[in-house]
This record gives structure tokens, C-alpha cells and sequence, in this order.
């Protein structure tokens, strides 16, 4: 039961590593996109996109919160009471976002709105980063089972560092993938062709700093760089070759297939952290058994999940489909 608990706990990560990453994905793209004049249609196509969804997509983030905090209470505490800082940091930016997202519609023509503006998209860029340094902490095993770790070098680590700039750059990438597609539906073929190109610089990038992500944890996290090039290696190819496919298809491809190509690519990365990191919750002190709740209470666990998935899943997936198809003001 705990390992079933753990394989439910990471589909809710990929889900959110998918949906939320491409809404703060989106918000890099706000942030790049210039001057008020020059990023006006940039930002008209990613509030039409965003607006509609991204507060939904937090719900796969409350799901992992939940399942950690009762499947594996001892995990939890150690996390929280030794990453809290990179923690407190990502809840402040989803907050910040939020707010920043809806006083922009609400002070438009306003001189507010490009501080509402700045704001939500800094805090798209900044969330991310803090919530892959709490992954690298945790991968690369400074999270102690005990918990009360260093507050800082738990996550200023090199591994870290890799976690949030990786988190950034596939964020950037799954944003434009999907706003390329969104630019076709809408017959806007300059916006097509700029995210086209966002699109193609951002995976190009994702995968120099995957390159340069072996380095880092070869001399910092050995172990999880021996699983990675272990028994996570197929994830790790299928990975890159989907990413490689999603890019080359971006200007011919159908957006659903290029959407699904780029979603499997970034879901593989994450699958290959997961892979990689079992039997253990925390580095390789502390396993998914040993961190486990008691079995009953992992029984209930499951079966609130599953009555969660009957009724949510079908609710986003109606969601989606409207606001891929425009059905939604």
C-alpha cells in the first residue's frame, strides 16, 4: 500500500509539474514579452489562455500537499521544518501571482496595472525555481529523516540550483508548445510564429541545461546520478526524443499531437526523478515503507483518491476542452 500511495502522490506531481508549469511557463513569457505596446498582443494571447484555468490547475498542488502530509506524515515534517524557507518563498509567489493576475484585469488602463503585471509574472518565474530547489533537497538527500535541517544549504546546493533552473526552462518550454497551438486555433500566424520560435529556443535551452545537469550531479548527488543513468535512462530517452519530436512538428504537427509529444517529455523527466529516487522519500535514509502512515490509514487514502479522481478529472477535462475551444469568456 505505501508504494501504491507513493505512485499516487507522483501522478498528482506530474500533473501539476504539467498544467501548473505551463500557466508559470506562461508567466515567463509575460515577463519577456517587453514594453506595454510592444508585449500587447503577447499578453492578450496568454491571459485568453490563462484566464480561464489557472486557478484549477492548483488543485493537483492541494492533492500532493494532502497526500504526503497523510500517507507519509514523517516525510512531511522533515520536508517542512527544513525546507520552509524555499517553501514559504513558492506559497508567497502563488499568492503574489494570484493577485498580481487579477488586479491586472481589474486596473486595466490603470498605472497600476504594469506594477499587477510585473508582479505576476516575476512571481511565474520565482514559484518554479523555489519549488525545484525543494525537489533537489530532497533528491540529493539533504533533507534529514529527523527533519530541522539546514535551512539554507538544504537548498542552495548545487543540485538545487539545477532543480529551479531546470523547473524554469521546461516551464518556458511547456508555455510556449502550448500557446503555439492556442495562436493556431485563433488564426493569429504572427503570434504562431513568435511562440514558434520561443518554443524552439526554450527546448534547445531545457536541454543545455539538462547536459550540464550531469556534471552537477555527478559531483554532487552521486547516487541519484547513478540511478538516473541506470534504471532511469529509458525515461530520460523517451524524454528527449519527445521533446525532440514535439519541436520538429511545431510547424506542420497537429497541436493536440504536438501538445501530447511535449507533455509526455516533461512528464518522463519528472517519472525518471521518481524512478530514480525509490526505494527512498528522502535521500537514502529514509524509504517509502519506513515513512508510510499505518496501512488503514493508507487504505482510506486511496479510496478518497479514487473518489476524488471520479469526480475531479472529469471536471478539468470538460474545463479543458471548453477553453481550448474558445467556449469560455
Amino acid at each position: 500500500m505505501s508504494t501504491l500511495i507513493a505512485v499516487v502522490l507522483f501522478v498528482g506531481v506530474i500533473a501539476y509539474a504539467l498544467f501548473g508549469g505551463a500557466d508559470f511557463g506562461a508567466g515567463f513569457w509575460d515577463l519577456t514579452a517587453g514594453g506595454r505596446r510592444r508585449g500587447h498582443r503577447t499578453r492578450e494571447l496568454i491571459n485568453s489562455s490563462v484566464s480561464p484555468v489557472w486557478e484549477a490547475n492548483h488543485t493537483w498542488l492541494v492533492f500532493c500537499l494532502v497526500t504526503i502530509w497523510t500517507g507519509f506524515p514523517q516525510a512531511f515534517t522533515a520536508i517542512t521544518t527544513t525546507l520552509y524557507l524555499p517553501l514559504g518563498l513558492a506559497a508567497l509567489g502563488i499568492v503574489a501571482r494570484g493577485a498580481g493576475f487579477a488586479f491586472r484585469h481589474a486596473l486595466a488602463d490603470h498605472p497600476l496595472e504594469r506594477i499587477s503585471g510585473a508582479t505576476f509574472a516575476l512571481s511565474s518565474v520565482l514559484t518554479p525555481f523555489f519549488f525545484g530547489t525543494v525537489a533537489g533537497g530532497i533528491a540529493s538527500g539533504r533533507v534529514p529523516s529527523a527533519g530541522h535541517g539546514d535551512p539554507l544549504t538544504s537548498w542552495l546546493n548545487p543540485t538545487s540550483f539545477l532543480g529551479g533552473g531546470l523547473a524554469i526552462t521546461v516551464c518556458a518550454y511547456l508555455a510556449a508548445v502550448f500557446l503555439t497551438g492556442q495562436a493556431r486555433r485563433d488564426a493569429h500566424t504572427a503570434m504562431e510564429e513568435a511562440f514558434r520560435r520561443r518554443a524552439l529556443g526554450a527546448g534547445i535551452f531545457a536541454g543545455v541545461v539538462a547536459v550540464a545537469g550531469v556534471f552537477v550531479l555527478h559531483a554532487d548527488s552521486p547516487r541519484l546520478f547513478r540511478r538516473l543513468s541506470g534504471v532511469g535512462a529509458p525515461l530520460l530517452i523517451i524524454s528527449a526524443l519527445c521533446g525532440l519530436a514535439a519541436l520538429l512538428l511545431l510547424r506542420r504537427g497537429r497541436p493536440l499531437v504536438v501538445r501530447t509529444l511535449a507533455a509526455i517529455a516533461v512528464a518522463a523527466v519528472v517519472a525518471g526523478w521518481g524512478v530514480a529516487q525509490y526505494p527512498y522519500l528522502l535521500g537514502t535514509h529514509l524509504t517509502i515503507g519506513e515513512g508510510a502512515a499505518p496501512t488503514a490509514t493508507l487504505w482510506v487514502l486511496f479510496v478518497v483518491s479514487c473518489v476524488a479522481a471520479a469526480l475531479i478529472v472529469p471536471s478539468l477535462f470538460l474545463l479543458y476542452t471548453l477553453q481550448l475551444r474558445r467556449r469560455l469568456g
